[in-house]
C-alpha cells in the first residue's frame, strides 16, 4: 500500500524557510508519510491541482517581497484569470518566517493564505506568524504551529495498522550515499572555466568565472572597517545590468577552515567519490560535480561557517556514539533545550566547523553519507552592483565592507564571503569569481526629466553611484544624493567623482558626517534640513525616492523625517502625512533595498 503524499513547498531567501521545510520532511518520514520537500520555483505549478495536502513556508524578504526562489510561483497564484475553484480538491497550511522590526511583517505568508483560500483550497490551521525577533527566534512559534498541524494531518492520514511513530532519536536514512572511488579518475570538471552552454546567460547552476582586475580597500587605515571597492571584467559573459540591479557571488570556505574540518571528521580531502540518491525523488544537487573530491565539496558547497541550526543538533545527537555528547546534544535540538543553545550557539555566533571540535567524538564517527543532511549548502551572497555598463563596459563593480566582529569566542566573527573576497589578490596571479546578475528591488524612472531622490549612507550608496552614471551618461540632471558616513576623511565612498559631478551640474549632494563634530548628525537630520527642497521635488516636479542600507533603525528614522517634512512644509495633518507616504509606496516613487 503506497504511503500517503505529502508536499513542502518552500520559499526562502537565507536558508531559514528550507531548513524549516527539510524539518518538516523528516518529521513526515517519522509519521509513515510520504513527503516532497522542494523549493517553490522547481515544482511546475500545473500540478498543484492533483496535491491532496501540501504545506507552504514561506519566508518574507526585503519590504514585503517574496523570496527570489519563490518569485514565479508568485506571478502565477496571483494571476487574476485563474478559477475560484482552482485548488478545490487541496488542503494547505501556510508558515510564515518574518521579524516582526519589518513594516510589512510575514506579507508574503498572509496574503499567500488568503489568496490561496480564494481559490477553493481548504486550510487545515490558520496561517502561522513565526518572528525572528522572539528569543528564542522562530522556533517559539514554530514548534507549537507544528504539533497543531501533525494533530490535524494524522486526523487525514493515521498511521497504518502495525506501524508506529518512528521516534525523535532514531536514525533516519541519508538522502545520499557517497560512493568512494579506489582513484583519482583522469577527467575532473571541478576547476573548469568554461560554462557548459555559454549561449545562455550566468545562473547559479551556470555562473561565470568573472576575473577580478581590481581589489581596493577605499576607507582609510585608521578607520575601524575595511570596506573594498571590486572590480571584474564581464567580457565574453553575455551580462548584462541596469542600475538597480544585484550581482551574486558564490563563495568558498578558506583553506585552514577545509583542513581542519577534514581533520576532525577524518576525511582524506583528495579522495573522489560520486553521489547517489537514496530516493526516486531526490536529485543529487548541481553544483556538485559528478565524481567530487572531498575538497571540492568541503570548500565549495558545504557551509561549514554557518551558525547552526537547531536540525544541525537533532541529527548530530542521532550520529553520536558518546553518551555525554549525545546527552548535550540532545538537550540542544530539544524544544525545552533552546535557552541554552542560544548561549552557547547563537549569541556567540559559534560556527559548525567549531561545534564539532567541541563534540570530536560525535564528529569522527559521522559518516560520509550524512554530510549532506547535516551541513547546509553555501548559499550565494548577494551585492549591490556599484557601476554602469554606460560609464565602464565590460566591467562590473561592487562595494564589499568586510564583516568582522568580535563575541566572547577567542576568534573574531568573519563573514565568509566578504573575508574570501577581501582575500584575493589579483596582482599576485589570475583570480576568478563565480558570479551571475538578477533584478534587484530598484528600478528608477524611465523618463528623462523626472528627478531622483537617493538617500544612501554608508555602503548603500552602493546602487546609487550605478543609477547616477547610468543617468549622466543619458544626460540627465535632477540628481540628489544624501550620504551618510562617520567621517569625511575616512569612508567618504568617491567623494572626488561626487564633486566632479557637481561642478558639471549633474548632481546635489548633501552629506551627513556623524562622527566630524560633537552632535552626531545623520541623513534624517540632512532631509529635514532641507525639507522645502524634498517637498517641492516630491509634490510640485513628481520626484521619486529612494533609499538603500541597513535595515536596523535608518529606514524608520527617514520615513519619520519625511512625515515631519509633509507635515511642515505641505501642511498635511499627521494621517494624512502617513497617507502620503504610503500612497508613495504604493506608487513604487518609494523605493527601498535594505539588508540586515
Amino acid at each position: 500500500m503506497p504511503l500517503p503524499r505529502l508536499l513542502v513547498l518552500f520559499g526562502s531567501q537565507t536558508g531559514t524557510a528550507q531548513d524549516v521545510a527539510e524539518r518538516l520532511g523528516r518529521e513526515a518520514r517519522r509519521r509513515r508519510l510520504g513527503c516532497r520537500v522542494q523549493a517553490l520555483d522547481s515544482y511546475p505549478l500545473v500540478n498543484l491541482i492533483n496535491e491532496p495536502l501540501v504545506i507552504f513556508v514561506c519566508a518574507t524578504a526585503g519590504q514585503g517581497d517574496p523570496p527570489d526562489n519563490m518569485k514565479n510561483f508568485w506571478r502565477f497564484i496571483f494571476r487574476k484569470n485563474l478559477p475560484s475553484t482552482s485548488l478545490c480538491q487541496m488542503d494547505f497550511a501556510v508558515l510564515g518566517l518574518g521579524d516582526s522590526s519589518y513594516t510589512k511583517f510575514n506579507f508574503v505568508a498572509k496574503k499567500l493564505h488568503r489568496r490561496l483560500l480564494q481559490l477553493g483550497g481548504c486550510a487545515v490551521l490558520p496561517v502561522g506568524l513565526a518572528d525572528d525577533q522572539h528569543d528564542l527566534g522562530s522556533d517559539a512559534a514554530v514548534d507549537p504551529w507544528l504539533r497543531d498541524l501533525w494533530e490535524k494531518v494524522l486526523t487525514l492520514y493515521p498511521v497504518p495498522p502495525g506501524l508506529d511513530v518512528i521516534l525523535p532519536g532514531v536514525l533516519l536514512p541519508s538522502k545520499f550515499t557517497l560512493q568512494f572511488l579506489q582513484e583519482a579518475p583522469r577527467t575532473c570538471f571541478e576547476d573548469t572555466q568554461a560554462r557548459v552552454d555559454p549561449k545562455g546567460p550566468p545562473s547559479e547552476l551556470q555562473p561565470f568565472l568573472a576575473p577580478m582586475v581590481s581589489n581596493k580597500r577605499v576607507t582609510g587605515p585608521s578607520h575601524f572597517q575595511d570596506v573594498r571597492l571590486v572590480e571584474f571584467d564581464i567580457t565574453g559573459s553575455g551580462i548584462s545590468f541596469t542600475a538597480g540591479d544585484v550581482v551574486l557571488i558564490q563563495p568558498e570556505n578558506a583553506a585552514t577552515h577545509v583542513q581542519r574540518f577534514c581533520q576532525v571528521l577524518g576525511l582524506a580531502p583528495d579522495r573522489y567519490f560520486t553521489l547517489q540518491p537514496q530516493e526516486s525523488e531526490i536529485s543529487c544537487p548541481a553544483q556538485l560535480p559528478q565524481p567530487c573530491s572531498v575538497r571540492h565539496l568541503v570548500a565549495r558547497y558545504l557551509d561549514i561557517t554557518t551558525v547552526p541550526r537547531r536540525s544541525f543538533f537533532e541529527l548530530l545527537a542521532c550520529l553520536s556514539p558518546d553518551e555525554l555528547e549525545r546527552e548535550k546534544l540532545l538537550e540542544f535540538g530539544s524544544a525545552q533545550g533552546q535557552e541554552e543553545l542560544y548561549e552557547y550557539c547563537m549569541r556567540p555566533r559559534r560556527t559548525i566547523l567549531e561545534v564539532l571540535c567541541d563534540f570530536p567524538h560525535t564528529a569522527s564517527a559521522i559518516p560520509p553519507d550524512y554530510l549532506l543532511d547535516l551541513i547546509p549548502p553555501i548559499r550565494p551572497r548577494a551585492f549591490s552592483i556599484a557601476s554602469s555598463l554606460l560609464a565602464h563596459p565590460s566591467r562590473l563593480q561592487i562595494l564589499v565592507a568586510v564583516v568582522q566582529y568580535r563575541t566572547r569566542l577567542k576568534e573574531p566573527r568573519r563573514g565568509l564571503c566578504s573575508s574570501w573576497l577581501a582575500s584575493l589578490d589579483p596582482g599576485q596571479g589570475p583570480v576568478r569569481v563565480p558570479l551571475w546578475v538578477r533584478p534587484g528591488g530598484l528600478a528608477f524612472p524611465k523618463t528623462l526629466d523626472t528627478p531622483v531622490i537617493m538617500v544612501g549612507p554608508g555602503t548603500g550608496v552602493a546602487p546609487f553611484r550605478a543609477a547616477i552614471q547610468e543617468r549622466v551618461a543619458q544626460g540627465r540632471i535632477g540628481n540628489f544624493l544624501f550620504f551618510g558616513c562617520r567621517q569625511r576623511n575616512q569612508d567618504f565612498f568617491w567623494e572626488a567623482e561626487w564633486q566632479e559631478l557637481e561642478e558639471r551640474g549633474y548632481l546635489t549632494l548633501v552629506t551627513a558626517f556623524s562622527r566630524d563634530q560633537e552632535q552626531k548628525v545623520y541623513v534624517q537630520h540632512r532631509l529635514q534640513q532641507h525639507g522645502p527642497l524634498v517637498w517641492d521635488l516630491l509634490d510640485r516636479q513628481g520626484a521619486y525616492f529612494y533609499l538603500a542600507g541597513s535595515a536596523k533603525s535608518m529606514p524608520a528614522d527617514v520615513a519619520e523625517a519625511l512625515i515631519s517634512i509633509f507635515q511642515k512644509e505641505g501642511g498635511l495633518p499627521g494621517p494624512d502625512a502617513a497617507s502620503y507616504l504610503a500612497r508613495l509606496q504604493r506608487t513604487l516613487r518609494y523605493q527601498a533595498e535594505t539588508w540586515a
